[in-house]
């Protein structure tokens, strides 16, 4: 089944925090980040400098995606948040998203996507995931996040 992709409103906020809550990569500390980031975003839209859109299955919200362009740079996007529900995982709900998201950068002539995340094991399949729609480890910074958690910076070029 194909997800109908859409932005974000302010109807969506409770379905993706309980999303977020349930994905064990996620602590707390970053849900309240992504939070943060979602109330931003309904306060004032794209000129938040994010990009909200969420993915719908029938009625039911199952995941979202929110990105921006880079400040100070030309063409340069980060990709701040992508999450699917647990169940809807593993049906082409995650690549959807992101397709729909390098799309819409595409659009905006967008030609390099940069991604962070942690080096820790709980997000090794993410990091498999990211990898299989062709991002790559650009740098990797020992011990950033915490002792034993490095940062990890993918990237894609577009062009």
């Amino acid at each position: 089944m194909r997800p109908d992709i859409r932005p974000m409103t302010g109807e969506d906020r409770a379905a993706i925090v309980t999303i977020l809550r349930a994905l064990p990569e996620f602590t707390p500390d970053e849900v309240a980040i992504a939070e943060e980031v979602i109330d931003v975003y309904l306060q004032k839209s794209f000129s938040s400098g994010y990009h909200i859109f969420v993915s719908e299955v029938g009625s039911s919200v199952i995941g979202y995606v929110c990105y921006g362009p880079t400040p100070l740079t030309v063409g340069t996007w980060d990709m701040y948040w992508l999450a699917i529900d647990m169940k809807s995982q593993g049906q082409g709900m995650g690549r959807a998203l992101m397709a729909f998201a390098e799309a819409r950068i595409r659009e905006n002539q967008g030609r390099l996507i940069i991604i962070e995340t942690s080096g820790k094991p709980e997000y090794e399949k993410t990091r498999r995931f990211h990898h299989s729609q062709g991002y790559t480890i650009a740098s990797r910074i020992a011990d950033f996040y915490a002792p034993g958690d490095d940062k990890l910076i993918l990237e894609k070029r577009l062009v």
